[in-house]
């Protein structure tokens, strides 16, 4: 069993099943969370079939994990519902706008996080694709997502199969502010960053893709500004054919 302090992205399953009582006792339990208005702006899609997955694989790059695992779950910013709900109790929906895209993805995420620390109780291995956004109209199709329907996060679930080390993280007074936000200094950024870039495989990395410095690796090789502003583009386009903002 893991918590905050072990918690590790896994990315190889046992073939033990994930039962679907189990599974569902869990998407239960999740909906607690907190959520706009008591309007769970969120679905989840339960993806199992190999075939789906196999699919769904290129709008998360084919990694590995996403057909490899027992279960996927795309969770959705969902207004769809609710507004289908409006309609059947004489009242008048005004969701297809920006502001309830960002309603409902917070409570998708919110949902998600719950999610991902419920599976922690219970021993289940996950992995978070933030890939999700990335080329969401491929998920949209594949799904049948219909307007007012957003994929939000992605998580391949299963028992683990291996037990990857502890990825780094900042330490806590590069990103807590008291009272007002603090902008960093050069000195700042040197000493929340030393543990960081002084890891021996981040060294590495930077060898190996000949960049001088770890943040090299970040702006030129893993997220880049033209990827960046052609996954936009494509973000904005999917957000107008679902209804969320006007073309």
């Amino acid at each position: 069993m893991k918590n905050l302090e072990t918690r590790t992205s896994i990315r190889q399953y046992s073939s033990r099943e994930v039962s679907d009582a189990l599974l569902n006792r869990l998407l239960d339990a999740a909906a607690r969370t907190q959520t706009m208005g008591n309007l769970q702006l969120y679905s989840v899609v339960v993806t199992r079939d190999a075939e789906m997955k196999r699919r769904l694989a290129p709008a998360h790059f084919n990694q590995p994990m996403v057909t490899a695992a027992p279960v996927v779950l795309t969770i959705c910013a969902d207004f769809n519902r609710t507004s289908t709900w409006a309609r059947h109790r004489k009242a008048t929906p005004g969701y297809d706008n920006f502001l309830s895209f960002v309603n409902a993805s917070i409570d998708a995420l919110l949902y998600t996080q719950t999610l991902c620390n419920l599976f922690d109780e219970e021993g289940l291995g996950y992995c978070y694709l933030g890939t999700t956004v990335y080329q969401p109209q491929q998920i949209i199709d594949i799904l049948q997502l219909p307007r007012l329907v957003m994929p939000i996060a992605t998580l391949t679930i299963g028992w683990p199969d291996e037990q990857p080390p502890l990825s780094d993280r900042l330490p806590l007074e590069s990103f807590v502010h008291r009272e007002t936000y603090q902008d960093y200094t050069a000195a700042d950024i040197d000493r929340y960053y030393a543990y960081k870039e002084g890891l021996e495989e981040n060294r590495h990395f930077c060898e190996i893709n000949q960049k001088e410095t770890l943040a090299q690796i970040f702006t030129d090789i893993r997220y880049t500004k033209k990827d960046n502003e052609a996954m936009s583009a494509g973000l904005i386009e999917a957000l107008q054919r679902q209804g969320f903002i006007e073309p």
